[in-house]
């Protein structure tokens, strides 16, 4: 086990340019656009209370050069998106593009990539992950990370163990091409005979002792602290980064487990797009949760 550190290392927060999931999904006909006004206010709050690392959830929300297939109504531009990368960088932010490549029917997280994800049929395996190298290029080329590519995989129905697992290492190796380190989402948090989750945290604690250990685990469980998965992945050789949500009492347990068995971030999370409408909660969470980091 590595020396406990006596703050966390990486402490930081989810925006969402864009984002799939079963609520999202059934609101995408009238999601508006990304505001990075109010992303450049939370990042302005984030260096306020010592936050160093900020997740762009980025999806179909910008507009790709290399596929213009991916064009919603509410896609920006990419220039936007590097308006904020450019603020963050300015106060010594980190910041880490996220795309999702779960796959599932019922939480719909890598249907992002519209025509290239197809619930009728498996995907091209050349083409799908060819595709999610253009994109993470991309976004690498503007949002310029220093260390981390976020590659989502919670919640994921559709392949068995060996196929997660394969995926996994697939997107890593691509990851890997830009100078950086895979994060990835664990659901081992949620490992409970009474959570309609466990399916996802058996699958996430199979994979852990097949996928390099240079892959960042982030559990994640906003209604309490489960400590578990922190201690179990720390002692297996990987770096832990803890996603509490956005409440105050439950980001100081995860802290304080965190601090407890070694694990080096936190990563405040509000589910809702970054726009003016949701401004106020986001500010909010930074200011509160995020002073305890």
């Amino acid at each position: 086990m590595p020396d406990r550190p006596r703050q966390i290392p990486v402490r930081g927060m989810l925006i969402h340019v864009s984002h799939y999931d079963p609520g999202w999904f059934r609101k995408k006909e009238n999601e508006g656009p990304f505001d990075p006004t109010v992303a450049i206010e939370a990042v302005e709050a984030m260096a306020e209370v010592g936050m160093n690392t900020l997740i762009i959830d980025c999806a179909d929300g910008v507009k790709y050069k290399s596929h213009p297939e991916l064009k919603r109504h509410y896609t920006v531009p990419m220039r936007q998106l590097k308006k904020v990368a450019d603020a963050a960088h300015e106060v010594g932010i980190d910041v880490v593009p996220k795309l999702n490549f779960s796959k599932s029917h019922r939480n719909h997280h890598d249907k992002w990539l519209g025509p290239h994800c197809l619930e009728h049929r498996w995907p091209s395996q050349a083409e799908y992950y060819d595709i999610a190298e253009e994109l993470m290029a991309e976004l690498v080329a503007i949002c310029k990370p220093k260390r981390f590519f976020h590659i989502g995989m919670d919640e994921d129905h559709s392949r068995s163990v060996p196929q997660f697992v394969d995926a996994i290492k697939k997107l890593r190796r691509r990851v890997k091409k830009f100078g950086l380190r895979t994060v990835i989402w664990s659901d081992s948090a949620h490992n409970n005979i009474r959570s309609m989750a466990q399916v996802h945290a058996e699958k996430c604690i199979a994979a852990e002792e097949l996928i390099p250990k240079d892959i960042v685990q982030m559990p994640w469980q906003y209604g309490r602290c489960n400590s578990a998965p922190v201690k179990r992945l720390v002692q297996r050789g990987f770096e832990v980064w803890a996603a509490p949500g956005g409440d105050v009492e439950n980001t100081k347990r995860w802290r304080r487990a965190l601090l407890r068995y070694g694990g080096s971030g936190i990563i405040l999370t509000m589910w809702k797009k970054c726009d003016r409408t949701n401004r106020s909660g986001l500010l909010d969470i930074i200011r509160t949760a995020g002073a305890v980091l």
